[in-house]
């Protein structure tokens, strides 16, 4: 099946709409786009500058004390033991393994490929790169008899849902019984709120696999919670069969994460004193918006984790768009991210304190009716 045309960038849409936030006179603030502001911890610059000596190629699969380091972070912050080195692999970043390990994976057209019913895009792309087919559907019973890959996010982007155990035994089960590859987008599971502050669990949880890796992989990224986006440093953890026949085509592609950000990696999983850090911050900043958005008539659906806001207005996500460009804010539609989101808009929580605080200010007194 040929590739075809693929669709515009979403973003590129609403265009008109930066264009009007930005005539506000005390200037615009964009809460479209989940990138850190905040700077990057001394800890990791330090390592960066440290490891600048890498005159060899690095290794696809990445150091044996970055994979030994993933391997701890996963038994010390996500609860799960019996992870080897050899099960897991780096990634440059997280969209790009997204992307393509469908194709990697070998699925192809008749396959089925389930997402979300609210979805991160890339998903749906990574499918059209591998010709199969993709579904958005949240219950499990519901999954099509050829389905070979499902994806669960969770927390989710852009609604901020938490799966918690039963959720996630209940789609690993199906999955199996489909024959079918689970991966967990898990980028976001340092930044759990409320009763999922201590702990979101992972699909490689013995409590929600059986204690079996077998068709199972989870993602993570150093992006969001280490401030490093620019650094392009992830990784893949779970069946060793999985993995092997990822790294062996990722060499052919030549995807390699660069040598010195390894090193950094190895370092970022074990420091988590710098992730509490960045936490508090944008906790703090998600109370201000919260307080914001509920005076000014938004209620927040979902919202248990990650970097993101799911607010309705009580109209579409369109009108929401004009209403808070009209205060100089620019979010992201939810029809972005699938149908069953066109009456939410995302905001995201990486802007600095005082941009926080002027969109509350914004806010403050805006209530208003938009279904007339």
């Amino acid at each position: 099946m040929a590739l075809g045309p693929l669709p515009s960038y979403p973003w590129d849409e609403i265009a008109p709409i930066r264009e009007r936030a930005a005539q506000h006179p005390d200037g615009v603030i964009d809460l479209s786009i989940g990138s850190p502001v905040d700077e990057t911890p001394k800890v990791l610059r330090d390592a960066l500058a440290a490891a600048t000596e890498w005159h060899a190629y690095p290794t696809t699969v990445g150091t044996s004390d970055a994979r030994d380091a993933v391997v701890e972070w996963f038994a010390r912050r996500r609860g799960v033991s019996g992870l080897n080195k050899d099960e897991v692999l780096l990634t440059v970043g997280s969209k790009e393994f997204i992307a393509f390990a469908a194709f990697f994976l070998g699925l192809g057209e008749g396959d089925v490929i389930v997402q979300p019913s609210l979805a991160y895009p890339t998903y749906e792309m990574g499918a059209r790169f591998a010709g199969a087919t993709c579904v958005s559907e949240d219950d499990p019973a519901a999954w099509p008899e050829n389905t070979k890959l499902v994806w669960l996010n969770s927390p989710g982007n852009p609604d901020g849902r938490v799966l918690g155990v039963d959720e996630l035994r209940a789609a690993i089960a199906r999955a199996r019984e489909l024959g079918a590859i689970v991966i967990g987008d898990e980028c976001y599971a340092e930044l759990g709120w409320g009763r999922w502050a201590e702990a979101v669990p992972s699909v490689l949880d013995p409590r929600v696999n059986g204690g079996s890796y077998e068709g199972i992989l989870a993602c993570s990224s150093l992006s969001k919670q280490s401030n490093v986006a620019g650094y392009r440093a992830a990784f893949v953890a779970g069946d060793g069969a999985l993995v092997e026949q990822l790294v062996r085509a990722r060499k052919h592609a030549g995807l390699i994460v660069p040598g010195p950000v390894q090193e950094v990696i190895a370092v970022a999983l074990r420091d988590d004193a710098h992730v509490a850090e960045q936490r508090a911050r944008y906790e703090a900043r998600r109370e201000v918006l919260v307080n914001a958005l509920t005076a000014a008539g938004c209620v927040i659906d979902a919202s248990e984790g990650g970097l993101y806001l799911w607010v309705t207005h009580g109209t579409s996500d369109m009108d929401t768009m004009h209403w808070l460009a009209e205060l100089g804010i620019v979010a992201g539609p939810g029809h972005f991210y699938g149908a069953a989101g066109g009456r939410h808009v995302r905001i995201s929580l990486t802007a600095s304190d005082a941009e926080i605080s002027r969109v509350a200010e914004r806010l403050q007194g805006s209530g208003q009716d938009l279904t007339r």
